[in-house]
This record gives C-alpha cells, sequence and structure tokens, in this order.
C-alpha cells in the first residue's frame, strides 16, 4: 500500500513539473496582435514591397550596364574561313583561326552623361520603394484601426439590440394591457429591425477586414486575430510649416522628381559635351594562317600580330547632335515644371490635411462630449429608476442612446486617425512613428 503511494504522489509530481513545458509547447490563441506588430508583418510580407525591391534592382543593374563602358572589355574567339582572292572576312577584318581584343572607354561625355542618368534613376526608384513601404503602413495600420472600431462597435449593438428587444416586449406587454398604440409597436420593431441591419452591415466588414489584414500580415488562418480596441497612435503636435517644410524635404514623391531633374541634367551635360572628341582603348592580338593566301597580297607573312592604341573619335559636324541637345533641353524645362508643381501641389496637400485633421478632432471632441451627456443622462435615468420615478423602458433607451453615442465616438476617432496617418505619409514621419 505505501509503494502504491509512492508511486501515485510520483506520478503526480512529475505531472505538475511536466505541465508547464507543455503548455509551453502550445501556440498563444489568445495572443493579441497589436497595432506596430501588424506593422511590422505587413511590411514583412508585402508583395508591393518585394516587386518594388525588385523594380530598384533592375534600375541599378541598368545603371551597372552603362558603367561597364568605362571599364575593361575583352574578348576572344576562334574560327576558320576559306579565301579565295584577298583575305577578308565579314566586319572587314581579315580571318583568323584565333583573336583577343580589348576594349575600354576612357573619355565619352554622352556615355558618361548617360550613367549618370542611369544611377539617378536608380536613385529614384529607391524613393519608389519608399513611398511603396509608406503606402503599405497606411494600408495596414488603416485596416488594422478600422477592425478595432468595427469590433467595438458590433459589442455596442449587441447590448443595444438587446436593450431594443426588451422595448419591443415591453411596449407590446403594455398594447395587450391597453395601454400603447399598435403603431408603437411597429415604431419599435422598425428601430429593431435597423439595429439588425448595421449589425449585418459590421459583421460582413468584420469578415473582410480580418481577411484583408490576415493577407497582409500572413496571421495563420488557425490562430484567432485580436486586435486591441484602444489602441492609439503618438502623433507629435507640429504647426502647419512645419509640417509643410518636412513634407517637402522628406517627400518620396519630391525625392523622385528631384531625381528626374538630376538625370535630365546629367543627359543634357551629355549631348552638349558630345562635341567634344571620345577617347578610349583598344587593343588586338590576332593568329593568322597562310592558307587565307596572305603571303600573296602582302609582302611579309607573320603569324602573331598584335596591335595596341588609342582610339579618338572627333565629330565634325552631326545634325543628330544639334537635334538631342534641343531635346535634351526641352526634357529638362519639363522636368524642372514638374518638380515645381509637385512641390506646390504638396504645400496645399499638407495644408488641406492639417485642416481636416483640425475639424475631424473638433468633430471628435463634440462626439466625445455627447457621449459624457448620454452616460451621464444615463445614470441620472438608473437614479430615478432605482426610486421608482423612472419606467424599464426610459432606461432602456437610455441605454441606446449612449450606445449610438458610443458608436459616433468611434466613427469620429476612427475618421481622425486615419486622416492623421495620411498627414504623416505626407510629411514622410510614419517610419519614426512605426519603428
Amino acid at each position: 500500500m505505501k509503494i502504491f503511494k509512492k508511486r501515485v504522489l510520483s506520478s503526480l509530481a512529475l505531472l505538475l513539473l511536466t505541465s508547464p513545458a507543455i503548455l509551453a509547447q502550445e501556440p498563444d490563441s489568445a495572443a493579441v496582435l497589436t497595432l506596430k506588430h501588424a506593422v511590422a508583418l505587413a511590411l514583412q510580407n508585402s508583395r508591393d514591397i518585394a516587386y518594388a525591391r525588385v523594380q530598384y534592382s533592375v534600375a541599378q543593374s541598368e545603371a551597372g550596364v552603362n558603367r561597364a563602358e568605362f571599364r575593361p572589355n575583352l574578348y576572344t574567339g576562334s574560327g576558320a574561313a576559306y579565301t579565295s582572292g584577298f583575305p577578308a572576312a565579314p566586319g572587314g577584318q581579315g580571318p583568323s583561326i584565333f583573336n583577343l581584343s580589348y576594349n575600354q572607354s576612357l573619355f565619352d561625355p554622352l556615355l558618361r552623361g548617360q550613367l549618370k542618368a542611369a544611377q539617378d534613376r536608380a536613385e529614384s526608384q529607391k524613393w519608389e520603394l519608399e513611398r511603396t513601404r509608406d503606402a503599405v503602413i497606411v494600408r495596414a495600420a488603416s485596416t488594422y484601426l478600422e477592425l478595432a472600431k468595427v469590433r467595438h462597435s458590433l459589442e455596442l449593438l449587441r447590448s443595444e439590440r438587446e436593450s431594443q428587444q426588451r422595448i419591443v416586449d415591453l411596449i407590446r406587454e403594455r398594447l395587450t394591457s391597453g395601454l400603447e398604440l399598435p403603431i408603437e409597436v411597429t415604431r419599435g420593431e422598425l428601430t429593431l429591425a435597423r439595429i439588425e441591419q448595421h449589425f449585418i452591415q459590421l459583421e460582413g466588414a468584420d469578415h473582410i477586414l480580418t481577411a484583408q489584414l490576415r493577407d497582409m500580415t500572413g496571421y495563420p488562418d488557425s490562430q484567432a486575430l485580436e486586435v486591441e480596441p484602444a489602441e492609439t497612435m503618438v502623433i507629435p503636435e507640429q504647426s502647419t510649416a512645419e509640417l509643410s517644410d518636412l513634407a517637402l524635404s522628406n517627400s518620396p514623391l519630391i525625392k523622385e522628381a528631384e531625381d528626374d531633374r538630376s538625370a535630365r541634367q546629367h543627359l543634357l551635360k551629355g549631348e552638349r559635351q558630345s562635341y567634344w572628341p571620345s577617347i578610349g582603348i583598344i587593343g588586338e592580338y590576332e593568329v593568322l594562317t597562310k592558307f587565307n593566301n596572305y603571303s600573296e597580297f602582302y609582302n611579309h607573312f607573320q603569324r602573331n600580330n598584335v596591335t595596341v592604341g588609342l582610339s579618338i573619335n572627333i565629330p565634325l559636324f552631326s545634325a543628330k547632335t544639334f537635334a538631342n541637345v534641343a531635346l535634351a533641353r526641352n526634357e529638362l524645362a519639363a522636368s524642372e515644371m514638374s518638380l515645381g508643381n509637385v512641390r506646390q501641389q504638396m504645400r496645399i496637400d499638407v495644408q488641406q490635411h492639417v485642416q481636416t485633421v483640425r475639424e475631424l478632432d473638433a468633430g471628435k471632441e463634440v462626439a466625445r462630449l455627447d457621449l459624457q451627456l448620454a452616460q451621464e443622462s444615463l445614470s441620472a435615468i438608473q437614479e430615478k429608476y432605482s426610486q421608482g420615478h423612472a419606467t424599464l423602458k426610459d432606461l432602456e433607451e437610455g441605454r441606446l442612446d449612449e450606445n449610438e453615442k458610443w458608436i459616433a465616438f468611434l466613427d469620429a476617432e476612427f475618421a481622425r486617425q486615419k486622416e492623421e496617418l495620411t498627414l504623416m505619409q505626407a510629411s514622410g514621419q510614419l517610419a519614426r512613428i512605426f519603428q
């Protein structure tokens, strides 16, 4: 008997020791996804960002192609050809069984301008990547905040539906007793139907927003997606002038326009300097054969031949160069005008966003005070109800009014948060908020 007790106690002790480890291995299905974590997951899993990175790599590779003109280029080849008469191969050179050629551009203003323009385009693509990143942040944060608002509103609507159902039941009882008119029942049922319609709409929005957030973050379908209902963002207080200056200095859209102007400037400079000579290094090594009749047309035959030197091309007159200069000049003028338009539009957009945030902030304050008034009114009705000076219908109507004011407040808060995200995107401060 003692041995049996010892075994039972040992088994219980082993179970108590191992159970924490077993529980630790199970995934926390009730984990709450925070706003910053959702944004971080969206940035990590975004297909748009991955595509923008590929486009940036392509732009860098294109610049590398232009850069290769100023680096050593070595080619080799081999072949055999039958000749009858003067030994010549396609291209003007004589046939050879082996050849090795080398070329490298030392000074070519046109190619140099194209290289710098390609580098500017690659830099512009980097700002496009930043712009895509900001768009993903705004989309993920907006979806998260809207989902939190919808779920909070659904909780309020459940309570509102229950209160309205109790009101309808009470009116029906009073109708049976002859204390209410039939129109009051219809009015109550209409209110209940509207609440049910709103509830169904929010349920659909909940499903859609949850699917969108899962798609953006890569959140597994097997795990419940819980969000924080009171999640807020810390937005720094800044004046309109400060926000405009930040937008002009940080906006990826302006940076792209500036890089485009720089690329046009380099192209124009290269076209203008193409009137100057271009210089390059050339080299050639060939192994010739006697069966190509070289000895019949040349006084001396030499099997191994080497040519090394500089290739200098001096343009005398080129109508195409004149046309290219005019085209590059006009493209630069168009790019400068586009940059000015983007800057001016950015100032206007920032001012408009600031004004919209102020209006929505005022609307949020009105909704908050309206909610506070409804809560205080409900407290007064509850006090009267406990003293027998108010009916159950008055109490439920007070609860309905409080729930409606809560939903209005949540809508006002979400509208303000969404506009703040747009303002932070325009001023280039999203990365600092969600870092």
